[in-house]
């Protein structure tokens, strides 16, 4: 099946990523879903997988000349949609040091990694867009999430600067920036939350003891209180097809809700406001 436009999505196995490549296909987009797993991915006539750990600079290299050669003579592509990433949290008064390396890698440093690898077939399509998945936390930054806030603020900042040097070739750059979505990822935050726990010593269970079972209790209710995947995704979608994409999508009510709340209101009234609605007091 021959199409027109082309995207890429990196992280495209499960949750967000699985839901643009699901909504791209569905509108007729040929699809290369960017995964560590190839057997993660779907068979779909527009989609093909992959292999891409976004942390490896060749790997991306790697991977645009895959895209390159698959594309054939009628399909460009389109849209460079950065989705990939992890979540690193726990006080940053006890974080590991590589444990905040290892976020910046993932979330800022591949997400350039693969941008610039790819950048040359976009420049070829003459209309390309270039897509980050951010979030609320790169505006807002919640206790126990840093090292994933600092990340996302990073991006915010990378996509910024990004989208001010590429104006002069029409290639537009945007960040998606949903709050809580409902994926996978919240089955295991529980584990995760037991592993970061696990690694502290015993001054900061003292300290945060109370704070991280908190914070286990918001993560058990997150899957059911998120956004659909699928909002992400459409965002995402107009991102790379709309005559005048946005600069920045903040997807949900509650992600608008948190940055009016951000803007509007003195800091120390907001963080007590987020004090409260993640402790309860």
């Amino acid at each position: 099946m021959t199409t027109p436009d082309a995207v890429i999505v990196t992280g495209a196995s499960t949750g967000i990523g699985k839901a643009m490549v699901d909504n791209f296909a569905a509108n007729g987009i040929r699809v290369f879903a960017a995964v560590r797993d190839l057997t993660t991915v779907d068979e779909h006539a527009l989609v093909t997988p992959v292999r891409l750990d976004v942390t490896s600079a060749q790997e991306a290299l790697d991977a645009a000349d895959l895209v390159r050669g698959a594309l054939g003579p009628d399909t460009r592509l389109r849209g460079i949609v950065n989705n990939a990433g992890i979540a690193v949290g726990g006080p940053l008064e006890f974080l590991d040091l590589d444990d905040l390396r290892r976020q910046l890698e993932v979330n800022v440093v591949g997400q350039l990694a693969v941008t610039q690898a790819f950048l040359p077939l976009l420049r070829e399509h003459g209309k390309g867009r270039i897509v980050f998945t951010s979030s609320i936390g790169g505006r807002v930054a919640a206790p126990f999430i840093g090292p994933y806030a600092a990340s996302k603020h990073a991006l915010n900042g990378m996509a910024e600067s990004l989208r001010r040097e590429l104006k002069p070739w029409g290639i537009g750059v945007s960040v998606l920036a949903p709050a809580t979505v409902s994926t996978p990822i919240w089955d295991k935050a529980g584990a995760d939350i037991d592993e970061i726990e696990g690694k502290l010593p015993a001054k900061a269970l003292e300290l945060y003891g109370e704070a991280i079972t908190a914070m286990r209790s918001i993560s058990a209710d997150a899957r059911h209180s998120g956004i659909p995947a699928s909002k992400v995704a459409e965002a995402a979608h107009h991102a790379v097809f709309a005559r005048r994409a946005k600069a920045e999508y903040l997807v949900g009510t509650e992600a608008k809700m948190i940055a009016t709340a951000s803007n509007v209101l003195p800091f120390r009234t907001f963080d007590k406001a987020v004090r409260k609605q993640m402790f309860g007091s």
